[in-house]
């Protein structure tokens, strides 16, 4: 992937065999797939324009609430025995084939499954000049999926992502001072997942438009007003002030590229006495420690 690649914002369309996944589930002895866990990674990478799920739904009931309220399309395959074992994969294929020459401004097609029948199909989408990324689970993918895709996102990292997502929450609350609103505890919080969102696909610079697109894809109703702050430019200072992130000035644009982001190659604590336990990382400061003009912090 070229670096323009990289920058530019993808549009995605996720198609989900769900039979596949239930049935490593069972193998696993697993509680049950968790779609949400998969959609919050995804939207890191991109805009989601098409959500659709393929099953027998009769078979799975508990999923059906979960899939309504990510507004993903359930689309229902009769019983085996009417149609044959691999219609829900036809079906997918169909659809995917049809988006991709339909809808040119679909550029990436995420195929949530494992079943080794969907490597025609990854082919035939990267001839049409499609980004395709797979995601399964480690123990039912098959491996010529794996190694066709040209990225492959293995469900049990996203669990691991989600417990380390769960300890930033915690060790960001010890950092942080503790007279800070929770509102304000809240947006720093949105605002450190989504850069380590934006590292974890490889972006060396974070723009602040990239990263305020990041964050309303993570929460839509995201509103920096809300939080106290008249601008995107007001939030990223006051997070450079408590030492969360480091910002500079794109020497080209004027506007304010993250540089640094708090706890990169170490994990987020606070020092003893106040010291700061992550190296680099300064005090926290009082507002307006750096001399930025009449574009200064607004507190």
């Amino acid at each position: 992937m070229t670096k323009v690649d990289r920058e530019r914002e993808r549009n995605l369309a996720v198609f989900i065999d769900l039979e596949n996944l239930a049935m490593g589930f069972q193998g696993q002895r697993k509680i049950k797939f968790d779609v949400q866990k998969v959609l919050e990674r995804l939207v890191e990478k991109g805009k989601l324009i098409v959500k659709k799920a393929y099953a027998d739904w009769s078979r799975y009931p508990n999923y059906t609430a979960p899939f309504h309220e990510s507004a993903i399309e359930l689309i229902e395959i009769p019983k085996r025995s009417q149609t044959g074992k691999n219609s829900a994969d036809i079906r997918l294929v169909v659809d995917a084939m049809d988006l991709a020459w339909s809808k040119p401004h679909v550029d990436t097609f995420v195929i949530v499954s494992g079943d080794s029948d969907f490597s025609p199909l990854v082919s035939k989408l990267k001839e049409n000049g499609k980004h395709v990324i797979g995601l399964g689970m480690k123990g039912s993918t098959s491996e010529l999926l794996r190694d066709n895709c040209d990225e492959f996102i293995y469900y049990e990292d996203l669990e691991r992502q989600e417990q380390n997502e769960q300890q930033l929450a915690i060790d960001l609350n010890s950092f942080l001072p503790a007279s800070l609103p929770e509102k304000q505890r809240e947006v720093f919080s949105l605002l450190l997942e989504a850069c380590t969102a934006l590292r974890r696909e490889n972006h060396e610079v974070l723009y602040a438009s990239m990263i305020k697109d990041t964050m309303k894809r993570k929460k839509p109703s995201f509103d920096e007003s809300y939080y106290g702050y008249r601008s995107f430019t007001h939030l990223l200072e006051d997070g450079d002030n408590l030492s969360l992130v480091d910002i500079e000035r794109n020497p080209k644009s004027g506007t304010y590229m993250v540089t640094r982001v708090v706890g990169e190659g170490t994990a987020l604590a606070a020092g003893a006495e106040g010291q700061p336990a992550i190296p680099g990382a300064r005090r926290h400061g009082p507002p307006g420690k750096r001399d930025r003009g009449p574009g200064g912090s607004h507190r």
